[in-house]
């Protein structure tokens, strides 16, 4: 773990506990996190019911600090799901905009670094280099990592699984998405950066991440992205999830230019704790969706 020092102590948005939540047996539970620039969720899932029973939101104690000092700050060894050990499953999130896709029979192990830098200026001393295949999609994702969160995860669960967000909202999403041969255009807004996805019916045909600061950048790579695939922005459904609230500008320059705009929900098929339920569905749903990362 970074020694890095930080002032501030982290900013708790959200603390939520099932009452069956028994953190005496971390073995009949699957534990999430996702980590990127705005700060940490972690989220547990009850095994045998299929159901989510915690969720903790941390917003990030400073500006520009690095994932690893966020833990560190969150003072990990002592945070009631952090210290534990012995979950079922484990998985972890990585947001950031080091990633590519390819047809998954092209990866060859051993290569990851090479395919990345095709899209990326690997930094090997500070970054470390991992693969996901998504299972029923025949495509492998591979991202980078900062070197000292990938470390600290590693120690902590060595069974642990590095995926990259853009790879738990596609499962997400795909798990959602209708079989047919329509097409959609799905938004996850994050931290001043959108993730946008086309699919036709199940088959993923676009996935990227655009940086925007304001909200006419958003409303612009949305265009773009519809214009290119050759969608209707006053006939196609766009999809949204993320960070932004209904009566926020975000939202309101979407509603101008899209016709056909929803909020998406919370993926199907998986149960949620009543503790849960003043949360808006379509918030969250990548750390949701972890739980359909194989």
């Amino acid at each position: 773990m970074s020694t890095a020092t930080v002032t501030v102590p982290p900013v708790a948005l959200h603390r939520l506990r099932d009452e069956t939540l028994d953190l005496e047996n971390p073995a009949a539970y699957n534990l999430y996190l996702s980590a990127g620039p705005a700060g940490l969720r972690l989220g547990v899932a009850d095994v045998r019911r299929n159901k989510f029973v915690a969720l903790d939101e941390y917003a990030a104690p400073e500006a520009d600090i690095s994932l690893a000092a966020q833990l560190h700050a969150l003072g990990a060894e002592q945070h009631d799901l952090l210290r534990l050990a012995g979950w079922n499953r484990v998985r972890l999130a990585v947001q950031n905009r080091a990633f590519t896709l390819l047809p998954a029979p092209l990866f060859r192990a051993g290569d990851e670094a090479a395919y990345l830098r095709l899209h990326h200026a690997l930094n090997p001393q500070q970054e470390t280099v991992h693969s996901y295949t998504h299972p029923g999609l025949d495509i492998t994702s591979l991202f980078a990592a900062d070197a000292r969160l990938s470390a600290w995860f590693e120690r902590q669960y060595p069974t642990g699984r590095l995926v990259h967000q853009s790879s738990a909202l596609l499962q997400g999403i795909t798990h959602q998405s209708e079989q047919g041969t329509a097409r959609r255009i799905y938004l996850s807004i994050g931290h001043q950066e959108v993730t946008i996805v086309a699919l036709r019916g199940k088959q993923p045909e676009f996935l990227n991440i655009f940086p925007f600061s304001t909200p006419e950048d958003l409303i612009y790579y949305t265009i773009l992205v519809m214009q290119e695939l050759q969608l209707n922005p006053d006939q196609d459904l766009v999809m949204v999830w993320g960070d932004l609230m209904h009566d926020s500008e975000l939202f309101t320059i979407l509603r101008k230019y899209i016709r056909n705009l929803r909020f998406g929900n919370r993926p199907f098929d998986l149960g949620y704790s009543y503790r849960l339920n003043d949360l808006f569905e379509y918030r969250y749903f990548e750390l949701y969706a972890l739980h359909l990362c194989e």
